[in-house]
C-alpha cells in the first residue's frame, strides 16, 4: 500500500524523517518495500518566465520562446504547447534532466532547423497529473531560478507491504497507530472527534438486506444538491501519492477513505436508480457491466446489490457503470456496509476480479466504524461538493452470535511474554503497549464492562478466566479492538507485546545440545533423496524444479488411475489448475522451452511429488524421479557424422542406474510392457519387481505427446517410482562387511542360445544367473543376432558369464557342471545352445 509522508502525519503527530520512519515500520513488521523521493525525480527542473514567444520559421505549430531561468542569460527553447505565450510562468527542464512520465533525458538539440536548450513541461510529463492539453502554469509571482522540486515541495511516498492478517493497516490510520505504539510520535483520534450531520430530510431510498446475502449491515444517505467536478488539488495529490488516478470529487472521495481508514465506501447516481435497493443473493441469468468495462455474470453464491430493475454489483467488491456518477451527477446515495469476508473472497476468486474493496472487505473491516465513516465522509461531500444530506437508513444487523456483538476478551498474563516471547518486560511497559495499539485491560470485577451480573458471569466462563487465574494468578483480561479480528489468543497478544517491544530486543539463544558427536537428523527418505539427487548430477543429468501445478489438459494427458485430478480451489491462474500426477509434463515443458532458444540436446531430471487421488478420494503423494533426454546425444563430427539421437536404451539406462543408487535390487527386476499412452507402444517398457510392483518406466515419447507439448524431435524419458522402491533389510546401524578381493582369478564363458524372438534378453540373463549363485557373478549380453541360419521367429543371443571360484581353481568337471546347469536353465525358456 503507498501513501505519502503529509497524509501519514494527518494521523501521527511526529517530527521523524521518512527514512526514521521506515527503519521503524520494518522493526515492527511492516515490511517497507520502497521509499520513493519524488524530489530526486524533479532533479533538473527550474521555475522559468517566458521572456518572448514568436512562430517557428518551419514548423506551423512550434513557437520559439526566449525563457528566463534567473541565472541573467535566457535561453532558447522550443515548445509546442498552445498555451505557451510571453509572460508565463512554467516549469523548464534542462539538458540533462530525466523525464519522470518517458524516462527519457533531456539534451540540447534542433527542432526542425532551430536550437532548443530544454523543455517547458505538462503535469503529466512530470507526473503530477494526466493534464498534457498545455504547459504548467504557475502563479506569477513564482521565484524564477527555483529549482522546482524546491517549489513544489518534497513528499516522500512509502510502499509498504501489508500481511493478511493485518487489514487494520490497510489505512494509514491504523500504520499510523503502530508508529505511535512504538513511540514515534503520538497518535491522532480522527474516528472519536467526528460530529454526526442531521439530515434536513427521510432517505428517500428504500433499503433492505436479505438474510445470507453475504452482507450484515448496509448503511444509506442520500445528499441533494451535489456539483460533481475535479477534487481540490490536495486530495488529488493524496489519491497519486497512493497510486490511484483522480476521476472525480466524489470518486475521489470514496477512494481516500478506502486508504485513510481502511474503509470501502460506495456513491451511486440516484437519478440512475430503479426503485430501492435490495441487498441479496445472485440469480441465474443476471449480470451487469462493471466500473472496469466487464461484464460479470453473477451466481447464487453471490453477493450483489440490485435495484428494482436489475443487478447493480458485486457487494464489496465492485459496482456497476450503469449507476455510476458522472460530471452531471445532481443526487447521490452513499452506500457503508459491512460485509462478510469470506463471501467477499468467494466471490473475487470466481470472478477473478481484485479490487482496492475486496482486498480490504475479505481481510476484515471495522463493524463498529459504520456510522463514523457515513458520517465524515457525507461531511467531506458537503465541504467539497455541497448538497444537502437525508437522514441515515440502516438495513440488516450484526451476527447475534458472532464478533462485534460480544467483544472478545482474552485472560493474558504479563509472564507469557517471557515464556514465549523469549523477551522479559515490565507489565507496566506491556500494558503501555496494549493501551497504544488499542486494547483495553478493565478490571474484571467492575460491572462498568457488563451489562450485569449474568452477562459478566457468562463471558468469563466463555474464556476461560477462573483456569487462567489458576494457572497464572497475575492474569488480565484483554479487551481486544475491533480493528483487530486477527487476535484470537494469548500468543497473539504476546507476538504483538513483543513487535512494538522491539524484535531486536530479542536475545538471540542457542538451541540446547547433547554432549559428543551430533546424532543424524536426515530421515530415510531424505537420505534417499540425497542419494539419488547426486547420482542423477554426477551422471551428467542437469536438475530442475518445476511447478507442482499443471494446466487440466496436460495434468488429463498424464492422469493415472481412476480417482481423477486434485483441482485447485484456488489456483494461482488457470494454466496451474490442478496436482501433477507425473513429473514428465513439467519437464517436457521445460525441454521445448529449451529446445525452441536454440539448445541442440537436454539431459534433465526432476525430484519431486506426484499427486495422485485415490479411488476413495483419498490423497496420495509420492516421491517420483523424472528424466527427460531430449534432442542431440551427441553432435555431428567427423568420426560420427551426423548427430545421434537418444533412445529408449538411454532411458532404460539412466532408469537402472539411478535405481542401483535407491538401494533397489536391479538384477531382480524384470521388464515389462505397458509403460502408458504417454510413450511409444514399441519402443517402452516397464521395470518391474515381480508381476505388479512397478519401480520405473521408460522409452521414446509417444508422438501424440510431443505434439501436444509442441515438440519436434524425439524424446526419451524415464520416470522413477521411488516410493515403490523396497526398504533395505537389516537392523538400523547394519553396515556391510568391509570388501575383500577374491584370491583366484575369475573366469569367462560364451554362450549362445536360440530362443523365441519376443523373449526379452533380461529373462534370459536372469535365468543364466540363477543357474548357479554360487559360482556365477555376472550375466552380460553381447550380440542378438536374427538373419541367415536363425529360423524364423526367433533371434540368436550371444552372453558372457562371468564365474569366480571362491577356495580353489575351476576344474574342467567343475565348468563342465556349470555349463550343464546354465543350458538346463536356458532350456526352461525355450533356449536351445548353439553348435
Amino acid at each position: 500500500m503507498k501513501f505519502s509522508l503529509s497524509w501519514l502525519k494527518d494521523h501521527l503527530e511526529t517530527e521523524a524523517t521518512a527514512e526514521t520512519i521506515a527503519e521503524k515500520l520494518n522493526a515492527i513488521g511492516l515490511e517497507v518495500e520502497s521509499l520513493d523521493d519524488p524530489a530526486a525525480r524533479l532533479s533538473g527542473f527550474t521555475v522559468a518566465r517566458v521572456l518572448t514567444a514568436e512562430r517557428h520559421p518551419n514548423a506551423d505549430k512550434l513557437q520559439v520562446l526566449s525563457v528566463d531561468t534567473g541565472s541573467g542569460e535566457a535561453l532558447q527553447v522550443v515548445c509546442g504547447a498552445p498555451n505557451a505565450r510571453a509572460g508565463l510562468v512554467g516549469v523548464l527542464g534542462l539538458p540533462g534532466a530525466v523525464v519522470p512520465a518517458g524516462g527519457f533525458e533531456l539534451k540540447k538539440s534542433a527542432i526542425r532547423g532551430v536550437e532548443s536548450n530544454g523543455m517547458m513541461c505538462s503535469t503529466r510529463e512530470l507526473e503530477l497529473g494526466d493534464d498534457h492539453d498545455g504547459i504548467i502554469e504557475l502563479p506569477a509571482d513564482a521565484p524564477i531560478g527555483m529549482p522546482f522540486s524546491r517549489y513544489h515541495g518534497s513528499d516522500p511516498v512509502f510502499d509498504v507491504a501489508i500481511t493478511p492478517n493485518r487489514p487494520d493497516c490497510m489505512g494509514i490510520d491504523g500504520i499510523a497507530r503502530d508508529l505511535a505504539a512504538a513511540g514515534l510520535g503520538s497518535f491522532r483520534h480522527k474516528s472519536t472527534s467526528y460530529q454526526p450531520i442531521s439530515g434536513s430530510f427521510p432517505c428517500p431510498v428504500k433499503i433492505t438486506v436479505e438474510q445470507n446475502s453475504g452482507c450484515h449491515v448496509f448503511w444509506g444517505r442520500v445528499i441533494r444538491g451535489v456539483k460533481n467536478g475535479p477534487s481540490p488539488e490536495w486530495l488529488q495529490a493524496r489519491l497519486m501519492s497512493a497510486g490511484l488516478r483522480p476521476i472525480s470529487a466524489l470518486v475521489d472521495i470514496t477512494n481516500y477513505f478506502s486508504v485513510d481508514r481502511a474503509r470501502p465506501l460506495h456513491v451511486y447516481d440516484l437519478a440512475k436508480l430503479q426503485g430501492g435497493i435490495t441487498v441479496r443473493r445472485g440469480r441465474a441469468g443476471e449480470s451487469f457491466l462493471a466500473l472496469n468495462d466487464k461484464t460479470y455474470t453473477v451466481t447464487s453464491e453471490d453477493c450483489v446489490i440490485a435495484d428494482d430493475s436489475a443487478v447493480l454489483g458485486l457487494g464489496g467488491i465492485i459496482g456497476g457503470e450503469d449507476t455510476g456518477v458522472c460530471d452531471t451527477t445532481a443526487d447521490i446515495l452513499l452506500e457503508c456496509a459491512w460485509f462478510d469476508p469470506d463471501w467477499i473472497a468467494r466471490s473475487g476468486q470466481r470472478h477473478a476480479v481484485t479490487t482496492d474493496a475486496r482486498q480490504r472487505f475479505e481481510r476484515g473491516v471495522d463493524p463498529m466504524m459504520l456510522s463514523v465513516s457515513i458520517e465524515t465522509a457525507a461531511k467531506m461531500i458537503i465541504d467539497l461538493c455541497g448538497g444537502d444530506v437525508s437522514e441515515p437508513v440502516i438495513a440488516g444487523q450484526f451476527p447475534a452470535d458472532g464478533y462485534p456483538a460480544v467483544q472478545l476478551m482474552v485472560p493474558y498474563s504479563p509472564s507469557q511474554a517471557l515464556t514465549l516471547g523469549g523477551v522479559d518486560i515490565a507489565p507496566e511497559t506491556q500494558r503501555g503497549i496494549l493501551g497504544r495499539l488499542g486494547f483495553l485491560t478493565p478490571d474484571p470485577d467492575s460491572l462498568e464492562i457488563w451489562n450485569d451480573a449474568a452477562h459478566k458471569a457468562q463471558a468469563l466462563a466463555t474464556v476461560g478466566w477462573d483456569d487462567a487465574l489458576a494457572k497464572h494468578p497475575d492474569s488480565w483480561l484483554v479487551r481486544v479492538p475491533t480493528w483487530r479480528p486477527d487476535i484470537v489468543g494469548w500468543p497473539d497478544i504476546v507476538e504483538e507485546v513483543v513487535r512494538i517491544h522491539g524484535i531486536d530486543r530479542v536475545t538471540s539463544t542457542a538451541l540446547p545440545r547433547t554432549d559428543g558427536v551430533a546424532r543424524p537428523t536426515a530421515t530415510p527418505a531424505q537420505k534417499l533423496e540425497r542419494k539419488v539427487r547426486r547420482g542423477a548430477a554426477a551422471r551428467g543429468l542437469s536438475e530442475l524444479v518445476t511447478w507442482s501445478f499443471l494446466p487440466e489438459a496436460e495434468g488429463e494427458h498424464f492422469a493415472e488411475g481412476s480417482g481423477g485430478l486434485w483441482m485447485l480451489a484456488n489456483p494461482i491462474s488457470e494454466d496451474m489448475k490442478v496436482m501433477r500426477p507425473s513429473l514428465l509434463p513439467g519437464l517436457l515443458a521445460a525441454a521445448q522451452r529449451n529446445l525452441n532458444r536454440g539448445a541442440a540436446g537436454l539431459r534433465i531430471f526432476e525430484l519431486g511429488r506426484r499427486y495422485l487421488r485415490g479411488d476413495a478420494g483419498h490423497s496420495d503423494e509420492r516421491l517420483t524421479l523424472g528424466i527427460v533426454l531430449a534432442g542431440e546425444k551427441t553432435a555431428r563430427g567427423w568420426a560420427a557424422g551426423k548427430p545421434q539421437a537418444f533412445d529408449a536404451f538411454d532411458a532404460k539406462a539412466e532408469a537402472l542406474a539411478l535405481l542401483a543408487e535407491a538401494g533397489a535390487p536391479v538384477d531382480n527386476l524384470q521388464v515389462m510392457a505397458e509403460a502408458g499412452p504417454q510413450f511409444h507402444p514399441g519402443q517402452s517398457a516397464t521395470l518391474r519387481l515381480g508381476p505388479k510392483t512397478v519401480l520405473a518406466r521408460f522409452g521414446m515419447v509417444h508422438p501424440a505427446t510431443l505434439k501436444a507439448f509442441d515438440i519436434d524431435v524425439p524424446v526419451a524419458a524415464a520416470e522413477l517410482y521411488l516410493d515403490a522402491v523396497p526398504a533395505r533389510k537389516g537392523a538400523p546401524g547394519f553396515a556391510r562387511a568391509a570388501y575383500a578381493p577374491p584370491a583366484l582369478q575369475a573366469v569367462t564363458r560364451d554362450f549362445a542360445f536360440l530362443v523365441d524372438a519376443a523373449l526379452p534378453a533380461g529373462d534370459l540373463v536372469r535365468a543364466v544367473k540363477g543357474a548357479d549363485k554360487a559360482n556365477v557373478v555376472a550375466v552380460r549380453v553381447f550380440d542378438d543376432f536374427r538373419g541367415q541360419g536363425v529360423p524364423d521367429g526367433q533371434k540368436s543371443l550371444a552372453i558372457e558369464v562371468t564365474l569366480q571360484p571362491a577356495e580353489k581353481s575351476f576344474t574342467e568337471a567343475d565348468l563342465k557342471a556349470i555349463a550343464e546347469r546354465i543350458t538346463t536353465a536356458a532350456a526352461k525358456l525355450g533356449g536351445i545352445l548353439r553348435g
